[in-house]
C-alpha cells in the first residue's frame, strides 16, 4: 500500500483524542512528524497496538534498530532524554528481562500492600492541609494533592530526601514537556544527571531501608548485573514513572467526575464503584497518552496492506488505543464508569506491562474517595474549556486543576 505523506503530531497534546479520530479515519497505523522532525508511525487501532506491544519484531532498543539514532541523528533534541537512556524503556530481549527482574522486588504484591498505611497517611495530611484553605478559596488541586501525594510515596519507596525532592519533581516535569527547544533538553538531561548522581553517592556513602540503596547495593556487589548509568537511568524511570502516571490518574479522575455529575451521581448512589471510575479513567484519560518509541525489527504488514518497514519507529499510542470505537464502541469518547468493556492498554501489555500498576491503582483508590467524602461539595473553579493540559503529546493530564473545596 502507498504511505501517504506523514502528518504533523501536535507537540503539545491539547486535544490527543481528537487528533486520533482524524488518524483513524486514514487507516491502522499512519506516519506522523514529531518534534524534532522525527517520523513514526502512530497506531489508532486497540486491536493492532496491542499485538505490536508483544511482536518479536518489535524492539525498544535504538542502538540496535533505529538506523537514523545510529547514525548520529535526533540526539541532541527531546528524544535524548527518552530514547537515550539505558534502562527498561530501552531494552530489548534479554537485557529488558534482566533490567525487570532487578526492578521488580520494588514492586512485589507484598511491598505494594506494606505501602497503604504509608499512603493513607499522607492522604490524610494533604487532605487536613487542604481544609485549613479559607471556605471558596480555588486551590491547585494538582499542585496541592495529585502531584505531592504520589510524589511523596515514590520518593519515600526510593528513599529521596526531602531537601532533594523539589529539583527531581522539576527535572521530571521538564522531561515530559514535548515543546522545549533543543538547548533546554540538554540542560534537562544534565540536570536529570546530577541530581540522580547525588541520590546514588548518597545511599552509597549512607544506605538505608529504601529501594535506590537495594539498587546501589546490587550494583556494587555484582558490576556486571547493572552498570552504573543503567543505575541512574533505571531510578529515572521508575521514580519518574512511579509518580508521573499518578498524578494525571488522580487529576484526570477528579476532572471526568466534576465534568459528568451523571457519573458522580452514580458513584454515590452505589451503581458503580471506584475501581469502575479508575479504571473507565484509564481508558478515556490514560495518564500517559503516547510513549516514544519502538522500532520494527523486520518488516511487519497490517491487514490494510499497510507495512511498517524494519527500522521504522513505532509509539505506543495508548490515548488513541483507549477511543478506538472498534474496541470500546461507537461512544468510546464518551466517559462512562459503568461501562461493560473495561480492557485497555494504559499500562501497556505483555512483558512490558507497567510494573508500578497496582501501586498507582492503590494510590487512585485511596485518594479518590478520600478526597470527596472530606469534600462532597467539590466543584471546579473553572470553565473545563479554560483547563490547559501540560504541554506533552507523551503526558495527559492538566498543568492546574483549579477547585472549589466548598460551596
Amino acid at each position: 500500500m502507498e504511505q501517504r505523506e506523514p502528518v504533523v503530531l501536535d507537540p503539545a497534546g491539547q486535544d490527543p483524542f481528537a487528533e486520533a479520530a482524524r488518524f483513524r479515519a486514514d487507516g491502522p497505523a499512519v506516519r506522523v512528524t514529531l518534534p524534532g522532525d522525527v517520523t513514526a508511525w502512530y497506531v489508532t487501532r486497540h486491536e493492532v497496538l496491542r499485538d505490536l506491544l508483544v511482536d518479536d519484531r518489535v524492539s525498544k532498543d535504538p542502538n540496535q534498530h533505529w538506523p537514523e539514532w545510529i547514525n548520529g541523528r535526533h540526539r541532541d533534541g527531546w528524544l535524548r532524554n527518552w530514547i537515550g537512556v539505558t534502562n527498561m524503556l530501552t531494552a530489548y530481549g534479554p537485557d529488558h528481562r534482566r533490567l525487570r527482574k532487578l526492578v521488580s522486588p520494588a514492586f512485589t504484591a507484598r511491598r505494594t500492600a506494606a505501602m497503604r498505611p504509608r499512603v493513607e497517611r499522607i492522604t490524610r495530611e494533604l487532605l487536613d492541609d487542604l481544609a485549613a484553605a479559607p471556605p471558596g478559596e480555588t486551590v491547585d488541586l494538582r499542585g496541592r494533592y495529585a502531584h505531592p501525594l504520589p510524589m511523596r510515596v515514590i520518593c519515600e519507596l526510593f528513599g529521596v530526601p526531602e531537601e532533594h525532592r523539589p529539583e527531581v519533581a522539576r527535572v521530571i516535569d521538564r522531561l515530559m514537556d514535548t515543546t522545549i527547544t533543543p538547548a533546554e533538553a540538554m540542560a534537562t538531561y544534565q540536570d536529570v544527571q546530577k541530581a540522580l548522581g547525588a541520590l546514588i553517592e548518597l545511599k552509597r556513602s549512607s544506605p538505608a531501608d529504601d529501594m535506590t540503596s537495594v539498587l546501589v547495593a546490587g550494583r556494587d556487589e555484582d558490576d556486571a548485573s547493572l552498570g552504573e548509568q543503567e543505575l541512574l537511568d533505571t531510578l529515572l524511570l521508575i521514580i519518574g514513572a512511579g509518580h508521573e502516571t499518578t498524578v494525571n490518574l488522580i487529576g484526570n479522575a477528579v476532572h471526568a467526575l466534576l465534568t459528568h455529575p451523571e457519573q458522580l451521581a452514580l458513584l454515590r448512589s452505589g451503581k458503580v464503584g471506584w475501581n469502575d471510575v479508575i479504571e473507565e479513567t484509564l481508558r478515556w484519560a490514560p495518564s500517559i497518552s503516547a510513549l516514544p518509541m519502538r522500532f520494527a525489527v523486520a518488516d511487519i504488514p497490517l491487514e490494510d496492506g499497510t507495512v511498517i518497514r524494519a527500522g521504522d519507529p513505532i509509539l505506543t499510542t495508548y490515548g488513541a488505543a483507549g477511543h478506538d470505537p472498534a474496541k470500546h464502541g461507537a461512544d468510546a469518547d464518551r466517559f462512562d464508569a459503568s461501562r461493560a468493556t473495561t480492557e485497555h492498554l494504559a499500562f501497556g501489555h505483555g512483558v512490558h506491562h507497567c510494573l508500578g500498576a497496582p501501586l498507582a491503582r492503590m494510590e487512585a483508590a485511596i485518594a479518590l474517595p478520600a478526597l470527596f467524602e472530606r469534600f462532597p461539595d467539590l466543584a471546579l473553579a473553572r470553565e473545563a474549556s479554560e483547563l490547559r493540559h501540560v504541554d506533552s503529546f507523551i503526558a495527559h493530564g492538566f498543568a492546574e486543576l483549579p477547585v472549589r473545596l466548598t460551596a
